[in-house]
């Protein structure tokens, strides 16, 4: 019998971790001929969720849970417990009801017809429309300034095959992104649209600055564009700044008396010019930053306490 894996990643999700389980466990239990395990993955919640998930793992063995020792991220955490499962195929989901639980079913029919990764794609979404517009815009932006095709509102939400995620495991990437390296090696995949749902209960953790990091993490892994302009950018300005200083010694010989030089070109000049150079340096320092937490090698989270597994 195969079994499937169903990981939830959580962080303060206290409303939500009993009903999921059950619509997880009733969307399973249709499918009697699979044996299956429900793995959360908690991000050292400070509410009641980690009672919560205890509380479920002693009414059933099909549920395990990992607490990690602190809060590693929105990004260590989930790919870190699809390493973890023991099923012949792994599937994550969102622990807020933003991803359909009724898509179960339809990504394991696909993983039996041989597909390796099945990708939930977001076609339209219930969430801010705004925010929904500017993902859609940075989607396009990074596929088409990758080497690599990317994925448009792909996140992280499908089904992964073992061998799969047992290949991503050997890599040993101290900061795996799951999304661009489903892109770049998922070739046996399959895709399949989605409306994403609103948050069911309790509030998102996810802020300006976390989507600023994966936004950046995406930016630096898969892009070479960044340090390419800021070569380019450098060679346009020092031409720019050569023009301007002859055109500039041509009028003061030519009207040495009625030409007054004047300070705000210069301070117009250095205030342009270091903006230029302050935007590079910190561009230069993103990826920087993403290889040193590759050298670093730190391992994706710390367990603190696991139950079932």
């Amino acid at each position: 019998m195969k079994k499937v894996s169903i990981v939830i990643p959580t962080f303060h999700e206290e409303g939500n971790v009993i009903p999921l389980t059950a619509a997880v466990a009733n969307e399973m239990d249709r499918l009697p001929q699979y044996d299956y395990e429900i793995l959360f993955i908690d991000n050292a919640s400070k509410d009641t969720t980690q009672e919560k998930i205890r509380e479920l793992c002693t009414k059933n063995s099909h549920i395990k849970a990992i607490f990690n020792a602190k809060n590693f991220g929105g990004l260590n955490s989930p790919i870190y417990g699809l390493f973890q499962a023991a099923g012949d195929c792994a599937i994550l989901l969102c622990a807020d009801f933003q991803d359909p639980v009724e898509m179960i079913p339809r990504f394991i029919e696909e993983w039996e017809k041989g597909y390796s990764i099945v990708c939930g794609i977001k076609t339209t979404s219930r969430e801010n429309r705004l925010m929904y517009f500017i993902r859609s815009i940075y989607y396009k932006l990074i596929k088409k300034m990758s080497s690599i095709e990317q994925i448009e509102h792909f996140t992280g939400f499908g089904l992964y095959d073992r061998q799969f995620l047992d290949f991503i495991k050997g890599l040993q990437d101290p900061t795996p992104f799951l999304r661009g390296l489903v892109a770049e090696f998922g070739s046996n995949r399959k895709d399949i649209p989605y409306e994403q749902q609103r948050r069911r209960a309790g509030k998102t953790s996810t802020n300006f600055y976390w989507l600023y990091d994966v936004a950046m993490l995406s930016f630096t892994s898969y892009t070479k564009i960044g340090l390419r302009i800021a070569t380019f950018a450098g060679f346009v300005c020092a031409l720019i700044s050569l023009l301007v200083a002859a055109v500039y010694f041509v009028l003061k010989i030519a009207y040495w008396n009625d030409f007054p030089m004047g300070t705000a070109p210069i301070l117009i000049g250095v205030f342009f010019f270091g903006s230029v150079q302050l935007f590079f340096t910190g561009l230069i320092g993103e990826y920087i930053l993403s290889i040193n937490k590759r050298i670093m090698n730190r391992p994706l989270v710390v367990e603190r306490e696991r139950i079932n597994c």
